[in-house]
């Protein structure tokens, strides 16, 4: 009877069937451990913005434990760039004029948590060729009048030795030298002998004294970031434009920040790099080795630069001989993609005469380069040194501008030993063709284009070859 009425009371009730029956939670469902299900449906998700050089913005929808690195990956991937390991999150405060860029591991949700309500804080992508430089090339960072090492230590120690020594937990280098503090709630500057040891930040209150009791605390690293300062003297006064400061998590404002400021960037790259290495250590340095290795699910990738599928499908090949070879040296691959590259433009030189005139030829000499990414129109001399370090003083590191004292020529911008040089590039005119030169027409070009090539395989009259171009990328 039981089973009869419960049969009239399922008629009673038609059944309406499910379209979704995946949706529906299984009677067996209770029994399923909480650590078998994915871990993704209990990650938070929240939207950060990020800006690019010519601030345009793009919003994304992340996990909350998210970290910059993984952020630049998923930028790099949405844009089709291709991944060097010098893309960074950058972070700048415009109301103080400060920045950082902000470590590979840090979390970026921890980073925005720290945000004041009245400072305008953005987020940045963009290119940083010094993130990771004083690894390969420690001898520019570390110069010997403002190390010492431990008494027990060999003097001649090498200069990968004094990396091992910044990454152990047992010993630490010791850096000294002046700089200019500014004095709390005054606006006034104070030349004074600091040093940097492992408990943190001191400075001599007796000249050149490292008594321990003359030495007095400035400040330590655990609960505060490190910030650059982008507009010099403008905002606070400093008496050079190499400024840095320390600002507390969570601080109320500038009345908290520690200023400080240097006497050439020498210096304060030597400070900078070295706090730093205090500051994170053994860190720093897996994140040179793995910098795919992050906590939102990013999958470790070997260290070589990772190609886009365009670059990976094309193979440099020579066909000049009576059998065709594959070019596996990449200087011959680029010096052959370089000739093809001038070839092509002579090609389209020659189309251009036959069917235009030599007016509609010069003009598009004059505005071909134009449309490169190293090119910028009209920027200041300023301008360009801030472009240039904020995307790190590498040896290389470059941009061509318009010359704003001379509008017919332009100027070549560009880094080398951690100082910004700038190079009039002239246009010459010989039998009523225009050409462009660095070195008094010595050495001529047609266009900028050629200029550039040139000099990315040859030193020539620069410092050094031109390597990683300033480029205003758009998201």
């Amino acid at each position: 009877n039981r089973r009869k009425k419960k049969g009239d009371r399922i008629l009673e009730n038609p059944s309406i069937p499910n379209p979704f029956p995946e949706l529906c939670c299984s009677p067996f469902a209770s029994v399923l451990s909480a650590s078998l299900l994915p871990k993704a449906t209990s990650r938070k998700k929240q939207v950060i913005k990020v800006y690019s050089e010519d601030d345009t913005s793009r919003a994304l929808e992340v996990p909350s434990d998210i970290t910059a690195r993984d952020v630049c990956q998923l930028l790099i991937l949405k844009n089709h760039y291709i991944d060097d390991h010098s893309w960074t999150l950058f972070e700048q405060l415009s109301h103080t004029g400060l920045g950082r860029a902000i470590e590979d591991h840090e979390l970026v949700m921890e980073v925005q948590s720290n945000w004041v309500m009245e400072e305008e804080t953005k987020l940045y992508f963009r290119k940083n060729y010094a993130k990771y430089e004083f690894f390969k090339n420690p001898l520019s960072f570390f110069p010997d009048h403002m190390i010492s090492f431990p008494s027990e230590t060999n003097a001649a120690l090498s200069h990968s030795g004094i990396l091992q020594m910044f990454l152990s937990s047992s010993t630490y280098p010791e850096i000294h030298g002046y700089l200019h503090a500014k004095e709390q709630g005054k606006k006034s500057w104070k030349k004074l002998y600091f040093l940097l040891r492992r408990s943190g930040l001191y400075f001599s209150t007796k000249g050149t004294s490292k008594e321990p009791r003359h030495l007095q605390f400035f400040c330590e690293f655990s609960n505060s970031d490190m910030y650059m300062s982008l507009t010099g003297k403008k905002i606070s006064g400093a008496p050079t434009n190499y400024g840095f400061c320390f600002k507390p998590n969570k601080s109320g404002g500038t009345r908290d920040l520690k200023q400080l400021c240097a006497d050439d960037e020498q210096s304060r790259t030597c400070w900078m790099t070295a706090i730093r290495l205090l500051k994170y250590g053994m860190q720093l340095y897996q994140n040179y080795m793995q910098p795919y290795q992050g906590r939102s699910g990013c999958s470790p990738l070997n260290i070589t630069p990772m190609r886009s599928i365009s670059e990976n499908s094309l193979v440099a090949m020579d066909f000049s001989g009576h059998r065709s070879r594959i070019i596996e040296n990449p200087t011959e691959a680029l010096s052959v993609a370089v000739e093809e590259g001038l070839a092509w433009r002579r090609r389209g030189c020659l189309r251009l005469n036959s069917h235009g005139s030599p007016i509609a030829m010069s003009n598009m000499g004059m505005s071909i380069h134009r449309s490169q990414s190293w090119f910028h129109h009209k920027i200041s001399r300023e301008e360009a040194q801030r472009l240039i370090l904020q995307h790190g003083l590498v040896d290389g590191v470059f941009l061509v501008r318009d010359s704003q004292s001379n509008p017919k020529t332009f100027v070549l911008s560009l880094s080398h030993g951690l100082k910004i040089k700038h190079f009039q590039i002239v246009p010459l005119e010989d039998d009523g063709k225009l050409f462009y030169t660095l070195d008094d027409g010595h050495t001529r070009f047609t266009d900028l284009i050629q200029l550039v090539e040139f000099y990315q395989l040859n030193k020539g009259v620069l410092p050094c070859k031109l390597k990683h171009y300033c480029a205003r990328i758009a998201l």
